[in-house]
């Protein structure tokens, strides 16, 4: 979540009139993530209780023709049990409102809390509920190809060029060009498919104690390989936030969490090796980018790349963590 576009009072007013919402009391700009601009909202509430909700401007990495399955995905998860927001429907009954180019919803906004030193009972938690998820998506009629697939790792590394990865850190150029064309031919394509979130980390997680409350920021979903995103989420949860440190307790929960709701197959457990050290190109390879073309007088926390070129290497030495 970020901002990147600036929005008056007078405007946020009458945008939040066109949902069923009450009137606005507050709107405040989240600072925390990369691609999109984000507000919480206070409103009075249809009742004059009040009510918050999270406002997102689409701005980029995002097709628009995408957003039916984002957020048509949210209601179906939510209706399925999981503990997903629901999108606001405008008095239209629109999922979403177009402003210019760009887009914004409105969505439900959860009770709790992004932890950011996850303990053992939280990681086995989310592990539970990535599966619960991967289990209710089943079913959901929505299709859409992984944006953020190897092509374009690829893209993005050579919009970097060398020498932007060098600006970064002197040796990001040569993990790239060791490990990214070995995944690529390694890369499995017959293990099982279902919607999967695809950046499922700590602050897309709303925790009350050992209990998850919120899985969101849903735009990266897609339909692709469920360990895929069980590599995404160990790569996000199991490490200290510079990728040095990595927490096999927090490993252990985490797989545990998730197979005591759906176990993996054996080609599963064996692809997950591979499947990490790409989880960890695609996150170097988006941190580079935004690194190096992040506007100055954007509100946003640039994220650092090695923290996953880091992570890519302990992935490259240690593969019987997925043993």
């Amino acid at each position: 979540m970020a901002v990147y576009t600036q929005i008056g009072a007078e405007e946020m007013a009458a945008l939040v009139s066109e949902f069923d919402v009450g009137e606005l009391v507050s709107a405040k700009g989240i600072a925390e993530g990369v691609s999109n601009s984000n507000w919480l909202l206070e409103t009075t509430g249809k009742d004059g209780s009040g009510a918050r909700f999270i406002l997102t401007m689409y701005e980029f990495r995002i097709e628009l023709e995408d957003l039916p399955y984002f957020l048509s995905l949210l209601d179906h998860l939510a209706a399925k049990g999981c503990p997903v927001p629901r999108t606001i429907h405008d008095r239209d009954g629109a999922l979403y409102r177009r402003r210019g180019e760009k887009a914004l919803a409105l969505i439900e906004f959860l009770p709790g809390v992004s932890v950011s030193e996850p303990t053992v009972g939280q990681a086995r938690a989310v592990g539970a509920a990535l599966a619960q998820m991967h289990h209710a998506a089943a079913d959901f009629a929505g299709t859409r190809a992984n944006g953020m697939g190897l092509a374009e790792w690829q893209r993005l590394f050579d919009e970097c060029g060398a020498d932007g990865l060098a600006a970064i850190d002197p040796a990001l150029a040569g993990l790239v060009a060791e490990h990214l064309p070995k995944v690529a031919a390694g890369w499995p394509t017959d293990l099982p498919r279902s919607v999967i979130h695809a950046d499922l980390f700590p602050d897309n997680v709303l925790m009350l104690g050992d209990k998850v409350t919120g899985l969101i920021d849903f735009y990266f979903a897609c339909n692709d390989l469920m360990a895929y995103d069980v590599a995404v989420t160990h790569a996000a949860w199991c490490f200290d936030a510079t990728g040095r440190t990595f927490n096999a307790d927090l490993s252990k929960a985490l797989l545990e969490g998730y197979e005591a709701v759906r176990p993996l197959l054996a080609e599963e457990r064996a692809a997950l090796p591979l499947l990490a050290k790409g989880a960890a190109l695609r996150f170097t390879s988006s941190r580079a980018y935004d690194w190096l073309n992040t506007p100055a007088d954007a509100l946003v926390v640039r994220k650092d790349p090695m923290a996953f070129a880091r992570r890519l290497e302990f992935y490259a030495a240690n593969p019987e963590v997925f043993a």
